[in-house]
């Protein structure tokens, strides 16, 4: 074991009398890659942004050890953390539209850690910036350095943010959900540059709600719940054969893709307790002392600490359901959504020309999930724009229940627009940043109601995807990207749509509410009958929700049938590609007796 490069002891974040993080350990060597995983919300970005001095002015970061190397970095200074980050620590935040500046060509976001810290001269930068571009796993990048970040993709976005957080060579990078917006074929090559870096020396702290993808890269995982590290040790032994509870439920709620459609059960959000273990407001395993002191964490003979009362908890066998057949109507009905050879093309500067969709012919039934699948840029997003007539047509047409609806002016749509809902791959940019989540949610509802109505149906939809009431009043910039993109699927959902055209609805979401959220859609689904159009990189979801699946490359629909069978079947080269590069999860074995470290002890004796 060499030494950390990155060493914290009993680090704590609190925002006015809210503590947002409490008592956490980590270290990070050089070369290694320590996961922090847990639900959204549960602290695991504040504690990043804590290591960067970046927690906010109203933030109160308190520590018994913050050293980055030999540097004690307790009280720095803003200009001290400054020469820190891009140099010593790279930053790869979740959000790419936040955080890359709109009036600014993605190639000077990325040169501008190289002209800061003098790392490039004038003649060398532009290789140098090409070059960054192509390790990131961006294309063509001649062509997208000129590029606004809203002329991008989301995954296109994400690579960019990538590219600039390596571009001053730091010896720790911090990558907040790197992979979170990217298909899988570029998220293996994100994967290989992590793996690279590591190789060359670099250490990586990687915050993540995929599991497989913790289970390809990290040596140690930390499993945060409600701003407590409660499991902590080498990743193969974590996630092989989880000891607290909370880890039992994230793997067993993860989707997969080389296993049977279940209906998963995992439990509804829950106020975490005030006293006591936070978790056991939803602990399998919980007594009355759970709620009597926060445990200490109990190191273990395996190498692994974890912080709970009842630790060895097995891994049970999850009480999973079959998904309940397609209803038989649904597969006789009129379409709902028609596409019949539509087609958008884009036209590039200098009378260059890039395809966005090709024609394409589909239909899309009332209560029917059909799933569309394919690499960032592919042309997924802008099916999706055709289905909702943001954009026209250059050819063909979409038809809305046998009737003309990329053909109507707008003021013709317009009555019906309510019919369909969007929930966009970024929900930040969809909310009005001054207005409170209520609000939001409160605009899809009919004006015709009373307050109390609305309100009612408001604490109905919070519910039911997994937010707290007490959420009613914060503005978005308080929420989590987890957060955020929940109350853009409740305020999808308040308009009673007949169909939801879904842009990576859960890609932001942790896989307890992102289990929680495919229940939802599929409850709605088959109750009200509306239809799903699921644009999604993940296969898995894509296995859990849909019937049917679309596989699009280059603009081309170039498979489409039913979602089983072309998974297991594949007949195009590409989809044979996208099936091969997707991470498994990790499926943990039935834990053994757990020893604590010292032998005389058996965990086995405090297990209820």
């Amino acid at each position: 074991m060499s030494e950390p490069l990155l060493s914290v002891r009993d680090l704590s974040v609190a925002f006015g009398r809210t503590v947002a993080v409490r008592s956490v350990d980590l270290e990070v060597e050089r070369g290694r890659c320590v996961a922090l995983v847990g639900e959204s919300g549960s602290g695991k970005s504040v504690t990043a942004r804590a290591l960067v001095g970046l927690a906010g002015a109203d933030a109160r970061v308190r520590a018994r050890e913050l050293t980055l190397g030999t540097d004690d970095l307790r009280g720095a200074n803003s200009a001290r953390w400054r020469r820190i980050r891009g140099r010593r620590v790279g930053f790869v935040l979740q959000d790419a539209l936040t955080s890359l500046d709109p009036l600014r060509r993605i190639g000077y976001e990325v040169a501008e850690p190289l002209e800061i810290h003098r790392l490039a001269t004038a003649d060398d930068l532009d290789d140098a910036v090409f070059g960054l571009l192509r390790r990131a796993g961006i294309g063509d990048p001649e062509r997208r350095w000129r590029q606004y970040p809203h002329e991008l993709s989301g995954g296109l976005r994400q690579r960019a943010l990538i590219a600039s957080a390596l571009a001053a060579g730091p010896e720790l990078l911090i990558a907040d959900e790197p992979t979170t917006a990217l298909d899988v074929v570029v998220q293996q090559q994100i994967l290989a540059l992590l793996s690279e870096l590591r190789a060359a020396g670099t250490a990586v702290l990687l915050i993540s709600h995929d599991l497989a993808v913790v289970a390809e890269s990290a040596d140690t995982v930390a499993v945060m719940y409600a701003g407590v590290v409660v499991e902590q040790g080498p990743a193969e032994v974590v996630l092989g054969a989880p000891a607290h509870p909370y880890t039992a439920e994230l793997l067993s709620a993860a989707p997969r893709l080389d296993g049977p459609t279940l209906v998963s059960t995992a439990p509804r959000w829950a106020e975490p307790a005030e006293t006591g273990c936070p978790f056991a407001p939803r602990c399998p395993l919980a007594g009355d002392d759970c709620r009597t002191s926060l445990p200490e964490p109990v190191p273990l003979a395996d190498g692994r600490s974890v912080r709970c009362l009842r630790p060895g908890l097995a891994t049970a066998p999850v009480e999973v359901a079959p998904a309940p057949p397609e209803p038989a109507a649904a597969l006789d009905a009129v379409p709902l959504l028609e596409f019949r050879a539509a087609a958008k093309l884009y036209r590039l500067p200098g009378g260059g020309r890039a395809v966005g969709l090709e024609p394409a012919s589909f239909t899309l039934r009332p209560g029917e999930a059909l799933g569309v699948v394919g690499e960032s840029g592919s042309g997924k997003s802008t099916l999706a724009r055709l289905a909702l007539a943001h954009l026209a047509p250059d050819s063909g047409e979409v038809l809305l229940d046998g009737a003309p609806w990329s053909r109507l002016r707008e003021r013709e749509r317009r009555p019906h627009r309510h019919r369909i809902q969007l929930i966009d791959q970024d929900p930040v940019s969809a909310f009005d940043p001054r207005h409170a989540v209520a609000t939001i949610i409160g605009e899809a509802l009919p004006r015709t109601w009373s307050r109390a109505a609305r309100s009612e149906r408001v604490d109905e939809l919070l519910t039911d995807v997994g937010l707290s009431h007490t959420l009613r009043d914060a503005r978005p910039a308080r929420l989590s990207g987890g957060q955020r993109q929940r109350v853009a699927i409740a305020r999808a959902l308040a308009a009673a749509p007949d169909l939801i055209v879904a842009d990576e609805p859960v890609s932001a979401l942790d896989i307890t509410i992102q289990a929680q959220i495919l229940d939802l859609f599929d409850r709605v689904r088959r109750d009200s009958g509306a239809a799903l159009l699921l644009i999604s990189h993940d296969l898995a979801v894509v296995r859990r929700l849909c019937r049917r699946v679309a596989i699009v490359q280059d603009g081309n629909i170039v498979e489409i049938g039913d979602t089983a069978a072309v998974f297991a079947h594949p007949q195009h080269a590409y989809t044979r590609q996208l099936l091969a590069a997707v991470p498994r999860p990790p499926v943990p074995a039935t834990a053994p007796e757990l020893a604590l470290s010292t032998p005389e002890h058996s965990l086995s004796k405090g297990i209820a």
